[in-house]
């Protein structure tokens, strides 16, 4: 090997070790020095020196001394940094584009949801939205002079996240575009990824049952969607493609769905179905525009809190399918807790009474507790948080590249 190739793998394993340092830090914090040796395993020495640099980097900070409990010196506290840098999470769905700014503890900075037709705008009109959206977050007054990390894109659609290929996206009309090659004039880096998975990351790492390490969220737009997390991890399949929920046919001779196959679960319980049966005189006989979803969703919500006896009927069948869907769903891969997300939290009080009775009959091997479901408390924000959260693992986990230190190219 030669001295270049040496040197090219110390700067390897020192960038793997301060992901270590990083993401015990994140995990301890406040920890000293010595308390980072200790549950990593690297030499005091090392672990200052690696320390230094994520302190200049703008990622960990000193915040005080411990209490001393013998002789010498007390030691110095660690923390994250919290004040230096930011990563981003956008949504960009059929009605609407939602972006998030989060700290280096996933603090919420700042929020923005925009209604907006991607359906209508096309993939190469929706990327320059994207790319608008995304530096408009980054020179916000909260983000601004932070360094931005990275951000993380969700899309409802197959996705080769590898690539940031949009392989299929039936709601969407979008069809191998390559949404990571369109956004990548950004600065920083950007992860595109299924917006049910970052739905997913999202409930685990900040939404209400946060740590729960086997759970799926479900998407309730107007498509439908699962992320599922196995341990902690994403289940994602040979190509990628896990936890394509709408596309489970519950009725062959049913309406037909985006995908042109009939009786999918999203066909019959997704947000477009339900606004048919539940505001018939409203809802148009075609796909919804961007601009309709919400206020339909409004209307059919306010004739079932009136007692509205067809809104009813339409939210508590639509319950009742998604159950059956997700009995299926919960056979397989066996969740503790389901979380509905999207437009399916304000139609939560009618719809979760059905669907919690149909899994609980659907379920095979049902434990004492059964497996949960709960609305999510992300609202419509859920899947741009979970790419956010996606862009502080990946610093934590070396999958992308930490700032350079200040006063570094």
């Amino acid at each position: 090997m030669g001295a270049g190739s040496g040197t090219v793998g110390l700067r390897t394993v020192r960038e793997a070790n301060l992901g270590v340092v990083l993401r015990t830090v994140r995990e301890s914090a406040p920890c000293s020095r010595a308390a980072v040796a200790a549950a990593t395993g690297l030499n005091k020495t090392t672990v200052s020196s690696l320390v230094a640099d994520l302190m200049a980097r703008g990622l960990v900070r000193e915040t005080g001394r411990t209490e001393q409990h013998g002789v010498g010196r007390p030691g110095v506290l660690l923390d994250l940094d919290d004040t230096s840098v930011a990563a981003l999470g956008l949504e960009v769905n059929v009605d609407y584009l939602s972006v998030v700014a989060v700290d280096l503890v996933q603090r919420e900075l700042t929020a923005r949801h925009t209604p907006f037709d991607a359906r209508e705008a096309g993939p190469r009109e929706s990327a320059r939205r994207i790319v608008a959206a995304l530096r408009e977050a980054a020179d916000d007054p909260a983000v601004r002079g932070r360094t931005v990390v990275g951000a993380g894109i969700a899309v409802p659609a197959l996705v080769d996240s590898p690539t940031g290929t949009v392989r299929r996206a039936p709601n969407l009309g979008w069809s191998d575009f390559p949404l990571g090659e369109s956004v990548d004039v950004l600065g920083f880096p950007v992860r595109v990824d299924n917006d049910a998975n970052l739905g997913a990351v999202a409930e685990y790492r900040v939404g209400s049952f946060a740590g729960t390490p086997d759970l799926v969220y479900v998407t309730g737009e107007v498509g439908i969607g699962a992320g599922v997390l196995t341990g902690g991890s994403l289940l994602r399949g040979s190509g990628g493609f896990a936890g394509e929920l709408g596309h489970l046919e519950l009725d062959p001779g049913g309406p037909e769905c985006s995908c042109g196959r009939r009786g999918c679960l999203e066909a019959v319980a997704g947000i477009g179905a339900i606004l048919r049966d539940a505001v018939p005189d409203l809802a148009p006989g075609r796909p919804l525009s961007g601009e309709e979803v919400a206020a339909l969703v409004e209307a059919a919500v306010g004739r079932a809190a009136a007692g509205g006896a067809v809104a009813v009927a339409a939210l508590e069948r639509a319950g009742t399918r998604l159950g059956r869907g997700l009995a299926a769903l919960v056979n397989l891969v066996d969740p503790g807790l389901v979380l509905l997300g999207g437009y399916f939290v304000p139609m939560g009080p009618w719809l979760l009474p059905r669907c919690r009775a149909a899994l609980a009959s659907g379920v095979f091997a049902a434990g004492p507790a059964g497996c949960r479901v709960e609305p999510s408390a992300l609202g419509l924000s859920a899947a741009a948080r979970g790419g956010a959260a996606g862009v502080i693992h990946a610093l934590d986990s070396g999958a992308l590249p930490l700032p350079a230190a200040a006063g570094t190219a």
